[in-house]
């Protein structure tokens, strides 16, 4: 095949992925191979590629490609989540701009729209990753509201409701007032906010013209007061015992009582009670038998019960009543109050306590589950940071509220119906289940009698399923797929959803497979700018992922991704990266074809090339020996740049110029052979990293059969021997000579075309190299001489001293017009020393050790000025 001048990504990526798909390289099925198993932590059926998929997905694919290029049968399984909240917040958000409101529809006519939206988004992310070259089995295409995946919720559900794990009862919740939806506590983000403490006048009913104050940063919630609290040892509040006061604005009388529960510090020490809005004031309300008043609607708004503001935001209250206070006499002060509010993770509003009825999955028994499996490295975290953010969770779990208010999910598969005036429920993965359940209460129910539950189940509550889901292991537990790819192998994903799916996925494992559902976690950082700003749609500081494909090619951004990716750390994305990328293709590129154009003759191999083919094959067993301790390590940044030195330092820069033929000569068939052998090595070892440019060139050094593919090539290579680090260690002091000499080069102006002699002062103690040297340096000779000659340039290497006879060689005129521009800059440098030191006050009040150092900066430079100014002089007697 003719190989182009330029490597033009594009037109390599489209034919090779499609190659790839059409030749099913991707696809995996049991056999006797050791399975690779991954899991995509699903995207959101919504979503676009964002450079958070960016990183994981490419880290995903390295450890994919790798593993099938170790031989083992690997298996990547893709797939989407189905998002309760966000998608149906877009549904909701389209409807309303076609004048539709959610109420206005059935939950059936609104599922179909959901539905609608979802085949016409979903596969929007599938397909992006393919632009990236991920290797994902395609056929295997999960998503969690399919009928398989769907089916093993609802079994779930049931088996833990029958084993008494599942609960329904009012409890107080996380209230998202914009999606109008419980959240669980994982579902909440906490964010320091500049508020305002509002000091409240609470008359006593008792002591008329007496008020006690209170400190709070909710005024809108006083019209659910039911109680003052005091803390029964605060002395200066004993006056309050057994009193009553009034809730300012509202009027309505309210007992004292005492609970240690308060902090005496906090404020004025009394604290307002209002248990249907604050999980402590609710603790305190079940303690002291208080009444509750639930004050605001669903969507955040103030109910009737609230007597007061009836329908205004709560956000709009709390200005008010403010004001209202002011006006009333009762704001005795207000301050500046630094605080954490809750927020919706998902909404970003923040969320509201409220008391609610829910359902409820209990914890305790899952968290001892999971707890020792991480603890005892039986399931490895990397970085191991994140197994004491782990424990920390798991030692004081809480139970799960696992209902939503929401249509678009799996419904829960509970059944009501009324028999003998009392309401009953059943649980059953479906009508008829159900009907058959209930019937065992009310022989005479009907399936007309039957009213299934509102809510939907919590996306997570799929999503913990993920692992075994994906390969039907709940609704068929002994099938050979579960068999054979469960445990799954690597997990790659964020540290920020360790708790919402990577605990439950341990937890959901043991419960129905009795094992572990990954062996390694692999917790990527978060993608940041240069700036360290976290990247999001708002700051606008987020590139489209696929906009750099199409500038740098997939390879180029997967590079670039990758160079700044250390595992648990920020990454600070540079687009800089992805042309550092682009330029190690084009590397790559012309290096290959600089090797195909060389023309090739059975002639004697030279030494320098026997030596570099010797070298070359050492470093090659010492890379790759780097790189398996590396990627066992989850180094995978580092095994990159080890991959990518060894092309571009050591193959590049070092031994193609060893092996070079002189212009117009051709090359040894033997070292021609080793070093496409060595191309296609080296090829290997980039491949999951760089996909697309590796195969391209893999197939382009041979003739392949059709079908065939870099990807399906097993990479052995033998460990590193003693004779092999003796060679490296040797060729990096050689390197180190040859350096040397295009130092001296450098320095004196010595045209690289004109050829030197080396002088080795004492013994030669690398003589086998010298013809590497004479090469590499462009040496006529290399001499062992008892001591340096006059005219000469010297340098060290470890302990041994090397000389460069120069004679007439030196560019005189180039020489003193280098000198006299290093003259001009210390001489300019040096004036400005001396006018800070003339300067009496910067002398007198600078720091004794400043003043020192400015004098030390002076005296060397005038040495140096000095030094220089004799050499000119000499250069010019010349």
């Amino acid at each position: 095949m003719e190989i182009a001048s330029k490597y033009d990504p594009r037109e390599v990526e489209t034919k090779w992925y499609q190659y790839w798909l059409d030749n099913k390289l991707f696809a995996s099925k049991p056999d006797g191979r050791a399975p690779y198993t991954v899991v995509i932590p699903p995207p959101n059926v919504t979503g676009v590629l964002h450079m958070g998929h960016m990183l994981n997905n490419t880290i995903q694919d390295i450890l994919v490609r790798r593993a099938r290029m170790e031989g083992k049968n690997a298996c990547w399984v893709p797939g989407t989540d189905h998002a309760s909240i966000a998608t149906e917040a877009k549904v909701v958000a389209k409807l309303a701009e076609k004048g539709v409101k959610k109420t206005d529809l059935s939950r059936d006519e609104f599922l179909k729209h959901a539905w609608d939206w979802t085949h016409e988004h979903g596969g929007i992310i599938l397909k992006q990753l393919r632009r990236l070259g991920a290797s994902c089995d395609w056929d295997r295409t999960a998503f969690t509201m399919d009928d398989e995946r769907s089916e093993s919720v609802l079994k779930v559900f049931c088996d833990l409701y029958e084993k008494g794990l599942i609960y329904r009862g009012v409890r107080m919740v996380n209230w998202d007032p914009q999606a109008q939806t419980a959240l669980s506590d994982e579902e909440v983000v906490y964010k320091e906010e500049h508020s305002k403490l509002f000091y409240l006048k609470y008359m006593v009913v008792e002591e008329p013209g007496k008020y006690a104050v209170v400190a709070t940063t909710r005024p809108e919630t006083i019209m659910g007061d039911t109680a003052m609290c005091i803390n029964p040892n605060d002395p200066k509040n004993t006056w309050l015992k057994g009193k009553h006061v009034i809730v300012p604005l509202v009027g309505r009388e309210i007992p004292v009582i005492e609970d240690d529960y308060v902090d005496i510090e906090f404020g004025t020490g009394c604290l307002k009670v209002t248990p249907a809005h604050d999980i402590n004031d609710h603790n305190l309300g079940l303690k002291h038998g208080l009444d509750t008043i639930d004050i605001f609607n669903d969507n955040g708004t103030l109910s009737e019960a609230a007597g007061l503001y009836v329908g205004m935001d709560r956000m709009d209250v709390r200005k008010q009543i403010a004001s209202d206070l002011e006006a009333a006499g009762l704001m005795e002060k207000t301050e500046d109050y630094n605080n954490k509010v809750g927020y919706s993770e998902r909404t970003h509003v923040p969320i509201e306590p409220k008391l609610s009825t829910q359902w409820f999955l209990k914890m305790q028994h899952f968290g001892d589950l999971a707890l020792q499996p991480v603890m005892d490295d039986d399931i490895a975290f990397y970085p191991q940071k994140y197994k004491n953010t782990y424990r920390h969770w798991l030692e004081n779990i809480k139970d799960w509220c696992i209902s939503r208010q929401l249509w678009w999910g799996h419904r829960i598969p509970a059944y009501y119906f009324t028999a003998n005036g009392k309401r009953e429920c059943v649980v059953a993965l479906n009508a008829e289940e159900a009907l058959t359940k209930g019937k065992a209460v009310c022989g005479t129910l009907t399936a007309a009698d039957l009213e299934q539950d509102e809510d939907c189940l919590d996306t997570w509550f799929s999503s913990w399923l993920w692992p075994i889901s994906v390969f039907n292991g709940i609704n068929q537990p002994d099938n050979e797929e579960i068999n054979y790819y469960y445990p799954t192998s690597d997990l790659v994903t964020g540290p920020d959803i360790i708790f919402f799916w990577v605990a439950r996925m341990i937890m959901a494992g043991y419960e129905y497979r009795g094992k572990m559902p990954f062996k390694n976690v692999y917790f990527t950082g978060i993608v940041r700018d240069k700036l360290g700003r976290k990247m999001s749609k708002s700051l606008g500081n987020s590139p489209d992922p696929i906009e750099l494909i199409e500038q740098y090619g997939a390879d180029g951004v997967r590079m670039g991704m990758m160079l700044s990716a250390p595992a648990g750390n920020d990454i600070l994305f540079d687009e800089a990266l992805c042309e550092q990328g682009r330029n190690f293709n084009n590397k790559i590129w012309n290096a290959f074809r600089l090797v195909k154009g060389w023309e090739v003759s059975d002639q004697p191999q030279p030494e320098a090339s026997r030596i570099a083919c010797q070298w070359f094959e050492a470093k090659l067993r010492q890379t790759n020996e780097e790189l398996n301790d590396l990627f066992s390590k989850y180094r995978i940044s580092e095994a990159l740049m080890a991959v990518y030195r060894l092309f571009w330092d050591e193959f590049s820069s070092w031994y193609l110029e060893m092996v070079k033929p002189a212009y117009g000569s051709p090359i040894d068939s033997h070292t021609y052979k080793a070093t496409l052998r060595y191309f296609e090595t080296l090829l290997n070892m980039l491949h999951p990293f760089m996909p697309f440019i590796t195969e391209e060139l893999w197939q382009h050094i041979a003739e392949r059969k059709s079908g065939e593919s870099i990807m399906c090539q097993c990479l052995k290579i033998d460990a590193p021997t003693e004779a092999d680090n003796k060679l490296n260690a040797d060729i990096e002091i050689v390197k180190q000579i040859v350096s040397g000499v295009r130092m001296v080069r450098n320095q004196k102006n010595i045209a690289p075309k004109e050829q030197l002699s080396l002088q080795v002062i004492g013994q030669n103690h690398y003589a086998q190299y010298d013809e590497v040297v004479t090469k590499m340096a462009n040496i006529d000779k290399v001499e062992v001489v008892k001591e340096k000659s006059a005219d000469t340039a010297q340098f060290m290497v470890g302990t041994d001293e090397y000389a460069v006879p120069i004679g007439n060689l030196v560019d005189i005129d180039a020489e003193i017009k280098k000198l006299e521009a290093q003259l001009a800059h210390l001489e300019g440098f040096l004036a400005g020393i001396k006018k800070k030191l003339s300067n009496e006050r910067f002398v007198a009040n600078a720091p004794e050790a400043v003043v020192a150092l400015e004098r030390k900066k002076q005296s060397d430079s005038e040495e140096k000025i000095a030094a220089l100014k004799a050499s000119i002089e000499e250069l010019k007697k010349k």
